[in-house]
């Protein structure tokens, strides 16, 4: 097993080099910098001074800057790595933005204000920086490992509805094509929090094999289907009675209600109203629809625990599914589903904390996008090496079981691993440094100042 692994994770750096074009050597040799460093990325060039990096901090930064990669290539070798996977063989995916933020960085162009939040209650920010969406394969069980597969910069003349649509539509193909997902096998679930438009994700993603669930907000309005009518004078109705989430007088008698014990949560209750549907109108993105509006139904979940950590009077959540007619086996993986998205969380943590995605001071966002993909390729590696590495704990740390290590104790032993891996980059060949801006001469070409926001006016 343990040569198995090994022989999957020394393929995919073997691909991985291939997928790099201009600044190959360098380029692959950074990421196993940032994989092998001692403790965390606090700065790009301090990735120099590591001995995989057998190049000088000028090779380094051009590697960033300069570097390109075959993005559909990378795209496709990622895909084809073996996905996490639940008990009846289902993928499960989540959807997160996470920010890369550049408050001081008014020469980089294409920023946006992203939201941050801040330890106090109601004390969130909007920060200038970069927002990426993140798609990733997620596990089972309570784990800090997520499966990264894309990351998408959103600019600031994009829709996030649009580009999220296309951007799972996109992975879904690759799963397809890939052989990860065949035809008779369960729908991709893909699990996204609070602020995406699930019903018209939904609506645009109706021809894919996947099933959406994602958190509303307590105060939406849904709409049972209209009562059928036989004739009479007007048009046929299109929504039937109003389900107002935040008042429970409009909520019926739930057809399924489900009551599961938890060891964090105390008793976890579901209860689930079915074919319930937004009332669309022409406006913001439905703005300029020709004919009547679509109809998209789904059901509606209401989760409530009976304690949180910190927290002895939780408020329930509210999550949309796209299917329809579920069951109470169906509710309760849905929203076990939910809960796994929070996985997501640990890795951009680690991503940031560790790995030093966001240190880098780069001004460039496409530099900014070439970083993001070192990154993501210097994660699956500890992904695939996570049955290798040896437990290189300290002292005050406990012992885990072989394959429970997290990414920081994998990366801990990346080192030891690295050396018995066959070697991918060539030797650096000598050169001397450039002679630079001479001494006293001033640079007179000073670098634009870019806006910070949406470039296009907000459609009404």
């Amino acid at each position: 097993m343990a040569s198995d692994d090994r022989d999957v994770l020394a393929e995919f750096r073997s691909e991985f080099y291939r997928c790099l074009d201009r600044r190959a050597d360098a380029g692959f040799e950074l990421t196993d910098a940032a994989l092998c460093h001692d403790g965390p990325v606090s700065t790009l060039v301090g990735l120099s001074l590591a001995g995989e990096h057998r190049r000088g901090h000028g090779a380094l930064y051009d590697a960033v800057n300069c570097g390109s990669i075959d993005i559909a290539r990378l795209r496709r070798v990622l895909t084809a790595l073996p996905l996490p996977r639940d008990g009846a063989g289902r993928i499960l995916l989540a959807v997160d933005v996470s920010n890369w933020l550049r408050p001081d960085a008014a020469t980089s162009p294409d920023r946006l204000f992203c939201h941050t939040y801040a330890r106090g209650k109601g004390q969130a920010q909007m920060i200038p920086g970069w927002p990426y969406s993140f798609v990733a394969a997620l596990e089972s069980g309570r784990t800090s490992w997520t499966r990264l597969l894309d990351a998408v910069r959103i600019g600031p003349h994009d829709d996030p509805t649009t580009v999220t649509a296309a951007q799972l539509r996109e992975v879904v193909d690759r799963l397809i094509t890939a052989g990860q997902w065949r035809a008779g096998d369960p729908d991709v679930v893909v699990v996204f929090d609070s602020g995406y438009d699930v019903t018209r994700l939904a609506w645009l993603l109706e021809d894919l094999p996947v099933e959406l669930v994602g958190r509303v907000r307590s105060d939406r309005v849904f709409c049972f289907d209209a009562p059928a009518t036989v004739g009479g004078p007007g048009r046929p109705r299109r929504h039937g009675p109003e389900f107002k989430l935040a008042d429970a007088a409009t909520w019926p008698d739930p057809p399924i209600s489900t009551v599961t014990p938890t060891s964090r949560y105390g008793q976890a209750t579901a209860d689930s109203w079915n074919r319930l549907h937004p009332r669309l109108t022409h406006r913001g993105l439905w703005k300029g629809w020709p004919g009547p509006l679509p109809v998209i139904a789904g059901t509606v979940i209401r989760l409530s625990v009976e304690h949180l950590p910190g927290d002895r009077n939780p408020k329930p959540v509210w999550l949309w599914s796209s299917r329809t007619d579920l069951t109470s086996t169906d509710v309760d993986r849905l929203w076990q589903s939910y809960l796994r998205r929070f996985d997501l969380e640990h890795t951009f943590r680690f991503l940031k904390q560790t790995l030093g995605w966001t240190r880098p001071r780069i001004t460039n966002p496409e530099a900014a996008d070439h970083w993001t993909r070192l990154v993501i390729a210097a994660h699956t590696q500890l992904f695939l090496a996570r049955g290798l590495a040896r437990d290189l704990k300290h002292p005050w740390e406990k012992s885990s079981a072989p394959g429970r290590l997290t990414p920081a104790r994998v990366r801990r032993g990346f080192r030891n691993l690295h050396r018995t891996l066959p070697p991918q980059a060539s030797a650096p060949k000598p050169s001397r440094p450039g002679p630079g801006r001479p001494p006293g001469r001033r640079n007179r070409r000073p670098a634009p100042i870019h806006p910070c926001g949406k470039q296009t006016k907000k459609v009404k």
